[in-house]
């Protein structure tokens, strides 16, 4: 049962650095730093969308409406530290 406790943090960590990227990905393409025209950039942002596009889309539509910020993934970072804490707390159920 360690192994299966030690494969969902992992999981949680992958979840979490893909987030990460996505995030700063966008805040570099939006500042102009990182340009689409860029086969590895494209490839990397379309990826990073496609990825996670369907869980955003799912909290969005619980998010309110009209505030010109996108807190998706916020929320859903949230959501897996949250989970991250669950099972560290509950680590004992796994041994």
């Amino acid at each position: 049962m360690t192994s299966l406790f030690q494969i969902l943090m992992l999981l949680l960590q992958i979840a979490q650095f893909i987030i990460f990227a996505h995030i700063i990905m966008s805040w570099l393409i939006n500042f102009q730093v990182l340009n689409l025209r860029q086969p590895l950039v494209s490839q990397l942002w379309y990826g990073l969308n496609r990825t996670l596009e369907p869980i955003y889309s799912r909290v969005r539509a619980f998010l309110p409406q009209g505030l010109g910020l996108d807190l998706a993934p916020l929320v859903v970072l949230l959501v897996v530290y949250g989970l991250r804490i669950i099972l560290t707390n509950n680590a004992a159920a796994f041994y």
